[in-house]
């Protein structure tokens, strides 16, 4: 299906779909459990249009860049995981969420510890733009007759601008495949907000590994390294990527979790141990699948839903009120006491190695 087409059909899900209105306040970041552990994203701040083709078992992902933007990045997920996390409070309050958003520059920048400069306002237009160009094909919660959904990040986006030509504004459309995600609870984790001040791509990526695998299990998680380099969808070459891991080991940069390099027999792990704990559960249960609160009549600035707050910021619409579940994987490498356990698929296809720039900030 060309681009053209695409547009075509999405132009209208904002005339379709009731706006949630974020509102303001601090948040605890929760993160998307199926985007913690599997390679979505490039972990460079180079552009990359090389696919990300990942195959365990039944399990695909296959990830395509746009040249004209490049593949979404792992700082660009960070709009994703603020949208989640808003979505989850809201739903915690009973209120009523939607896939279409609506909020400010400022409240997004500022909850995910940038700063709010025209640069960044700049930086943010081009995350919308490659989350929006970037195409994602795979089996992971397929449904009961169908085997591979594709979808990309933001289905639409569009930015308003005051009467000074500042961003005052964002509305974006994400696709039903993550927000399903985000309103079933089992699939939802808490994070650290120390995340964000994490530089490198491997650290990020990292830190998300840890989380969903380590959690809070005393034993931790100990991954091969060779089967952290499949699952991370790097372009690196397997040697390089595996320095990183020892740097990263050495350097010890995440946040609740301590990393050790071990040896069994001849292969190389890595060891994953929780130590403080300072993340926090997701607490307060919220119903499971279900649709995305499609309207059948409306315009895109359809009546709000929910409670208007009573401590507003500057935006162009009026907000409303928003006031972990850590399951163990099994679908992973990994060796606890000594024992291996269930696998993803180690003879996956591999991504041919990369020989420009590393990944990293």
């Amino acid at each position: 299906m060309d681009m053209q087409a695409r547009h075509t059909l999405t132009a209208s899900e904002r005339s379709r779909l009731l706006p949630f209105v974020v509102a303001s306040g601090e948040i605890s970041p929760r993160d998307q459990r199926d985007l913690m552990e599997r390679p979505f994203f490039s972990l460079s701040k180079t552009k990359r249009t090389t696919p990300i083709l990942y195959a365990a078992g039944d399990t695909r992902v296959e990830v395509f860049g746009m040249p004209e933007h490049g593949m979404a990045t792992i700082w660009d997920a960070d709009v994703l995981i603020w949208a989640a996390s808003q979505i989850v409070e809201a739903e915690n309050l009973g209120l009523t969420t939607s896939r279409f958003l609506r909020f400010t520059p400022y409240q997004l920048l500022t909850g995910i510890g940038r700063q709010t400069g025209a640069r960044d306002y700049g930086l943010l237009r081009a995350a919308l733009a490659r989350l929006q160009s970037t195409v994602v094909a795979t089996t992971i919660r397929h449904g009961q007759n169908w085997r591979r959904q594709q979808f990309s990040w933001i289905t639409e986006w569009e930015i308003c601008a005051s009467r000074n030509g500042r961003a005052a504004g964002v509305e974006i459309v994400i696709p039903e495949w993550l927000y399903r995600g985000v309103i079933d609870r089992s699939l939802v984790l808490a994070i650290d907000p120390a995340y964000f001040r994490l530089t490198g791509g491997i650290e990020r990526w990292l830190y998300r590994v840890a989380r969903k695998h380590a959690g809070r299990q005393p034993t931790g998680w100990t991954f091969e390294i060779g089967h952290l380099h499949q699952k991370s969808g790097s372009l690196m070459r397997p040697s390089d990527f595996a320095i990183q891991i020892r740097r990263a080991a050495a350097s010890q940069p995440l946040p609740g979790y301590r990393l050790s390099i071990e040896r069994a027999g001849v292969r190389e792990l890595l060891r994953i141990l929780p130590t403080d704990l300072s993340t926090h559960p997701v607490d307060n249960y919220v119903n499971s699948i279900r649709t995305s609160h499609a309207s059948t009549i409306g315009t895109s600035h359809a009546g709000l839903s929910g409670l208007h707050t009573h401590k507003p910021q500057l935006s162009l619409w009026p907000e409303t009120a928003i006031p972990a579940l850590n399951l163990s994987n099994l679908d992973s490498n990994s060796y606890v006491d000594g024992k291996r356990r269930s696998a993803d698929n180690p003879s996956c296809p591999s991504i041919a190695p990369f020989t420009g720039p590393g990944d990293g900030p």
